[in-house]
């Protein structure tokens, strides 16, 4: 009887504790999601509480510093309201198409003050620019010395999404496949170690073809490097 006791009472002491306590979490630690170009979208995060809440409980949330998106391309609300009689909150984040560039864009959020609840950690929406791909060719005639030359090809925000060079000497040719995204801007710029260009001892030239049509083109002199705003729209 009494080790039955003692058993009971330190059962009703844990159901006590776990009842007790309250606590805020996101739904998941990591989301991930696609914009489409010029777009924007609403994304739902989900936020769980440990218990039923007796009246609306608002929690803050703040953008973490370790976050690396663009504060352009997003909006998020300044605090997620759980509903009474519910533990599930939506906190509605919008994306957008602002300086998202190549890579993917972090956007974490944190909780920044939740009373007596204890808060769970952060969560992180991980999301890109939708790219519908075009392709093209870099095509090269040399002034007979390729090991010289070499290239790269920059987005808006000055990320490079492909680049070469590295040829062989000699009057020689090469050709690079490109894969690029539709609707974008890029820069491509030739550069010369020597510095001067695609010009001895025979003027060399390149041409940059996507979808039939010419981007970018030129040789002869252009000392250390040429660059060449284009677009694929």
């Amino acid at each position: 009887m009494i080790l039955f006791s003692i058993v009971l009472f330190q059962n009703c002491e844990e159901d006590q504790f776990q009842s007790s306590l309250e606590y805020v979490t996101f739904g998941a630690t990591t989301y991930s999601t696609i914009v489409d170009v010029g777009g924007s979208q609403n994304f739902e995060v989900v936020v769980y509480t440990s218990q039923n809440v007796g009246s609306d409980t608002s929690f803050t949330v703040s953008v973490d510093d370790s976050s690396n998106a663009d504060p352009g391309s997003y909006v998020v609300p300044n605090s997620v309201t759980v509903p009474a009689g519910s533990n599930i909150g939506i906190l509605s984040v919008t994306l957008s198409d602002v300086n998202l560039g190549i890579g993917v864009n972090q956007l974490v959020i944190a909780f920044d003050g939740v009373g007596a609840f204890a808060a769970g950690g952060t969560t992180t929406i991980e999301y890109i620019q939708k790219c519908t791909e075009v392709t093209g060719t870099l095509d090269f005639v040399f002034d007979g010395y390729g090991s010289e030359v070499g290239w790269n090809i920059k987005d808006s925000l000055g990320g490079t999404v492909a680049s070469g060079g590295g040829y062989s000497d000699g009057q020689a040719t090469a050709s690079e496949n490109i894969t690029l995204c539709a609707g974008r801007d890029y820069t491509l710029t030739i550069t010369d170690s020597f510095g001067d260009g695609l010009s001895f001892p025979a003027d060399g030239t390149y041409t940059l073809t996507i979808g039939g049509g010419v981007k970018a083109s030129g040789g002869g002199d252009y000392g250390s490097s040429e660059t060449t705003e284009f677009d694929t729209k």
